[in-house]
């Protein structure tokens, strides 16, 4: 039985704001032991017997990042794959590529395991096994979801009622009154999101029950960019076509409608790190209940989530709240309302505020840029760039850069010019200049870039070659 973990890495993540941002989204939060969710997410496939290549889909903007995330843990090289898209379309479309190419690759009878990339299982063998069960239910024709075995009525999940592995209805978030009912009524499951299906049933169940998608979405890979290479692959999907696959979970689409839908009940030590109190709940609490990450120092406080890691946080006489601190914005909410973040991101994303978007560091495929300062007329940037990576050959309309190495060595493309460029040397580079930045040492390569004009923001950028993709 060929089995292909399918990690979906997309959404926002808004209930984890400010670390959690459109371009920096949930799976890729760091835990305390160093792993992203997104890591764990790859490692719990990665580590079932017989698995040989993990397929995630994602944005495409998201593609470097999420190479970077794998290459730290994928310790076995084991393949790659990857479908990108230009934008969400719900997970009933990200599935149907997904099975498109599962079944083009490796026929109609290989099996997909379909993760999410923002949960934590903490017993991975109790998983392995709920995955064996699954697998055999899948490869019988069903189609498998995991349902947690509820230990407190909550009301953020939405709930599977079952008879032993048979579905009877699935249920929508409920009210406390109705979770509790739930709880005590022992035949309700958590929803966790994950399934289990043969890549051959699950475009029997779209043709089905949703044909619209399913042949939007063979519409769009037809007319979509393919790579490959050793142990790597990725199908790039066409924004036009994409646009028109109708927008649907596959819950709605499918899962709700189909009557070969099976469960296996299980206990895996599942979270979906909704919010931050039950990301903070991961740490262990000091003697008056709070749960703390970075440098702080607290007085008469108790039951409170506090997070820094850049600055000191001091308190005094509070309670039951949770305070996330980043370099360029500060969370301050009542633990009883920690669903409510999401309407900050919102109304961010509505004023096209950026930080509902970026970070001040942000991660690109060749490194990462730090906005130190900025103010009318200039912008003053960290950039360090990976060794052997380069920037694209581009330029600017309305500014002008001035690069000074603070580490490394840098190779430039300055006009006509090409020069290298050492620790404490500098090059202006004018407005309307072609201009490269290269790293070609061994070691990263870490400059200060000041840009002075009358419009400093990012699309300001023409590219004429670039390594990624992105000319």
């Amino acid at each position: 039985m060929q089995l292909i973990p399918t990690i979906l890495c997309g959404g926002a993540g808004s209930r984890l704001w400010p670390v959690s941002r459109e371009l920096h989204p949930k799976p890729f939060i760091r835990l305390a032991d160093g792993q992203s969710l997104l890591q764990k997410a790859f490692l719990r496939g990665a580590l079932l017997p017989g698995v040989q290549e993990v397929l995630t889909v994602t944005n495409r903007e998201l593609l470097f990042k999420t190479q970077d995330e794998f290459r730290e843990v994928n310790t076995a090289g084991l393949a790659t794959s990857f479908i990108l898209e230009p934008f969400g379309r719900n997970t009933a479309a990200a599935i149907a590529a997904a099975a498109l190419q599962v079944a083009q690759k490796y026929g109609q009878d290989a099996v997909m395991l379909v993760l999410a990339a923002d949960h934590l299982i903490t017993d991975q063998p109790a998983f392995e096994q709920a995955v064996i069960k699954a697998a055999e239910l899948a490869a019988a024709g069903k189609l498998v979801t995991f349902g947690i075995q509820p230990d407190a009525a909550e009301v953020a999940y939405g709930y599977i009622e079952a008879e032993g592995s048979k579905v009877l209805r699935f249920v929508e978030k409920p009210s406390l009154e109705k979770a509790q009912e739930y709880l005590v009524s022992g035949r309700y499951l958590w929803n966790s999101g994950m399934f289990c299906f043969t890549a051959g049933t699950m475009l029997q169940q779209l043709q089905q029950h949703c044909p619209q998608i399913l042949a939007a979405t063979r519409a769009c890979i037809e007319q979509s960019r393919s790579a490959q290479g050793q142990g790597f692959s990725q199908l790039a999907l066409d924004p036009e076509t994409f646009a028109k696959v109708p927008d649907n979970s596959i819950d709605y689409a499918v899962m709700e409608k189909s009557d070969q839908v099976a469960v296996v009940p299980c206990t895996i030590g599942w979270s979906d790190i909704g919010s931050w109190t039950a990301l903070g709940d991961l740490a262990k609490p000091d003697g008056n209940g709070n749960r703390l990450q970075g440098d702080t120092l607290l007085h008469n406080t108790r039951n409170c989530t506090i997070q820094s890691n850049h600055r000191l946080v001091g308190t005094v006489g509070i309670d039951n709240l949770i305070i996330i601190d980043t370099p360029d914005a500060v969370l301050v909410a009542h633990k009883s309302c920690a669903q409510d973040v999401k309407h900050i991101y919102a109304e961010l994303k509505a004023k096209g505020h950026e930080a509902y978007k970026l970070h001040r560091t942000v991660h690109r495929p060749w490194g990462t840029y730090t906005v130190l300062e900025e103010g009318k007329g200039f912008k003053i940037k960290r950039i360090e760039v990976k060794p052997g990576a380069s920037l694209s050959l581009q330029m600017h309309h309305h500014r002008s850069e001035h690069w000074i190495v603070v580490h490394g060595m840098a190779k430039v493309v300055n006009g006509e010019r090409e020069l290298f460029v050492n620790t404490n040397e500098s090059t202006y580079i004018p407005a309307g200049h072609r201009h490269r930045l290269e790293n070609p040492g061994l070691l990263s390569l870490v400059m200060i870039e000041v840009q002075s004009g009358g419009y400093l923001g990012e699309d300001d950028i023409v590219r004429f070659e670039d390594n990624y993709g992105r000319a």
